[in-house]
């Protein structure tokens, strides 16, 4: 019972705050909808007027019975589908069976309550009158064909269709007006809110009227104290046309509960009151900041205070925030005149660089959880829920935090596996600096690790982010496969086509952020976000020898207007495969290039010449010689002298243009 108890809590929490009226959590005793037709009524029950209504939800009075209903005779008190609340829905020929007499029933008995409102009285003066239907239908709201029966389809190609047939969902090419749910406004002097489902003090009678007239009292497992029971729990968590519950029992037939209990309440009991804010809360919060995977939904949260950073959220704009240094490469040039001095940064990052990273982004935590502080003894809440079927969904995953503590995880995640990240061409358009630096979306990885088939495939997103949350939030290891995963199609180069290169730098960010964590976490190994050029791993050194080599071919193709994939990027997953036998293919494949450009721009062959020989003067002679497989750490040395390439400055012209 414990997410229960968290989410009742938190409940309670949010009361205090000072909210818009906009944001607050739901009321109990309430539930949301899709409205269609809305009705103005005046004091007396009379009609003033209707419209129909475009994707608006409203949060309607419900039982505990109508809230939970997915089929079956179950009205809502006030407002409802035509077929509850048209006493003439029958005589225009109404497809679905009608239900009035309980809904009349129902709200003449709220009515006569010490806890009637007049705005409902005024709706039971006008729905008595049995004129409902008749009324829309002479004001042009719904629509009759000659025999004075409800259209169920249009077919006036001549006339557009009626607004309220073309919103309404349809069932083998027909809809049913019948089930076009209705709201209403009643007009009063004096009164600045006609409108039902945002009158409070309407709100307030109906949850009185509704707590008065619940089940018997039994022991609640959350509370510990003797309360009305709930008996049918809310449905409606993740969206409006939710039917899965969390919480139900209603299967008297199979073996839902028997066998162990005569009946459901023996297994546990759930107050009304508790049910029914625990769920509000948990459908605000999904509302409010979940976050949605299809039908997996992951959210995170403070019982004293709801706004804290979510798990898998990209933090705000992590290209504007963290955009410095090497952030926008556009005006960056390269240097095509010899260097007097070896080639280093005019800065050196691989001192400054992660450990500036690591204050920015402490700093930028810091403000996403702006707050009231938290004590020692409050909790955090990460909780994933998750439905196999329509009808029933189930917590896949729940942890509780203090709060130092997921903070701390949190941030270790975005530390851990920051590295460069390509924007998007969408996001390089509209102004947005190239690269930038920060740990992977949720959504990159997926796109890393399996591709295109991912926008298709529900299952993996949903196997991934689970086995992700972990990493993330508990600061465990990155799953080995998923990182060979990434890594593996980060060599494919070849199957991107010339104008996908984008989509190709996004995944070799994505694969060295993952290897970068993997390698703190499991290997004790930690990288820095630039050049190391003091580094002698054999991986990393013949990744550095791969992205000098792609750099003097790619400048002399752009040289001579040729458009295509270099050697060095073709070769890519081979050379990962058979480095030594490779790279001689790619050395010998250079030397027309180098020829070529020797004459036109010799200080810019000098350079890379020397660059190198550098590089390979910090191999061991019998680790060059060896063909076993790199490791990802190639990935870390080609992506960083890549980088560090394209970041020196010519006064001519900018490498960013020569690898693009």
């Amino acid at each position: 019972m414990s997410w229960l108890g968290k989410l009742y809590k938190t409940y309670e929490a949010v009361q205090q705050l000072d909210l818009a009226q906009s944001e607050q959590i739901m009321p109990i005793c309430h539930t949301p909808q899709n409205a269609h037709i809305h009705i103005t009524l005046n004091q007396n029950g009379e009609f003033v007027r209707a419209e129909v209504l475009e994707k608006t939800q409203i949060v309607l009075p419900a039982t505990e019975k109508s809230a939970s209903r997915s089929s079956g005779e179950a009205p809502h008190p006030l407002a409802d589908k035509l077929q509850y609340v048209a006493k003439d829905y029958a005589n225009y020929g109404g497809k679905k069976k009608p239900y009035f007499d309980s809904y009349e029933a129902q709200l003449k008995e709220w009515i006569n309550s010490p806890h009637s409102h007049p705005k409902a009285t005024a709706v039971y003066q006008y729905i008595s009158k049995g004129t409902v239907i008749a009324d829309l239908i002479k004001h042009g709201i719904c629509h009759i064909d000659e025999n004075q029966t409800l259209l169920t389809s249009w077919d006036n190609p001549d006339q557009p269709t009626p607004l309220l047939l073309k919103i309404l969902p349809k069932e083998k090419g027909q809809v049913e007006q019948g089930s076009s749910l209705v709201c209403w406004s009643v007009e009063i002097a004096g009164d600045q809110c006609p409108q039902t489902w945002k009158d409070s003090t309407l709100q307030q009678a109906w949850i009185d009227f509704d707590i008065n007239n619940s089940a018997e009292s039994a022991l609640c497992y959350v509370t510990g104290n003797n309360l009305a029971a709930g008996v049918k729990h809310p449905a409606k968590i993740r969206h409006t046309g939710d039917k899965a519950k969390l919480i139900s029992s209603n299967d008297k037939d199979g073996y839902t509960y028997r066998g162990r209990f005569f009946d459901s309440q023996q297994s546990a009991t759930v107050s009304f009151e508790v049910t029914q804010k625990a769920h509000n809360t948990l459908r605000w919060l999904i509302g409010r900041q979940g976050y949605r995977n299809g039908d997996q939904v992951i959210i995170a949260w403070a019982v004293n205070q709801p706004d804290i950073p979510q798990p898998l959220e990209s933090l705000d704009d992590p290209e504007v925030l963290f955009a410095d240094d090497w952030g926008n490469f556009d005006n960056l040039t390269l240097n095509t005149e010899p260097s007097p001095t070896p080639i280093e940064p005019a800065l050196d990052h691989s001192k400054d660089l992660g450990q500036r990273f690591g204050h920015l982004f402490s700093e930028k935590l810091k403000g996403k959880f702006s707050g009231a502080p938290l004590a020692l003894t409050d909790s955090i809440v990460v909780m994933a829920l998750d439905s196999a079927t329509p009808g029933r969904m189930g917590v896949t995953y729940y942890r509780d935090f203090q709060p130092a503590e997921y903070l701390s995880n949190l941030e270790a995640w975005h530390l851990d596996c920051a590295w460069w990240q390509r924007a998007s061409k969408e996001k390089q358009e509209a102004g947005k600096p190239k690269w930038y630096r920060c740990a992977p979306s949720n959504w990159a990885i997926l796109e890393a690790v399996y591709g295109d088939i991912i926008k298709s495939n529900e299952a993996l997103k949903k196997n991934l982010s689970e086995r992700l949350l972990p990493s993330i939030i508990d600061k465990q290891s990155i799953p080995l496969d998923i990182m060979r995963r990434a890594t593996h199609r980060a060599t494919q180069r070849h199957s991107f086509k010339l104008d996908q290169q984008w989509q190709w730098e996004q995944n070799l960010g994505v694969a060295c952020a993952l290897y970068r964590g993997y390698a703190t976490r499991t290997l004790g190994r930690h990288y820095a976000m630039a050049l190391e050029t003091n580094n002698t791993s054999r991986d990393y050194l013949y990744g550095r020898l791969l992205a000098v080599a792609e750099n003097i071919e790619q400048f002399s193709l752009d040289k001579s207007g040729e458009k295509r994939l270099t050697n060095a990027g073709r070769l890519m997953q081979r050379f990962a495969d058979r480095p030594f036998t490779t790279w001689k293919t790619i050395e010998l494949s250079l030397l027309p290039y180098i020829q070529r450009l020797q004459n036109t721009h010799g200080g810019f062959i000098t350079t890379r010449k020397q660059l190198l020989d550098q590089i390979h003067s910090l191999f061991n002679s019998d680790n060059f010689n060896s063909d076993k497989a790199l490791s990802a750490e190639f990935l870390l040395g080609f992506h960083s002298q890549r980088l560090e390439l394209m970041k020196q400055k010519s006064t001519t012209e900018s490498e960013l243009d020569l690898i693009n």
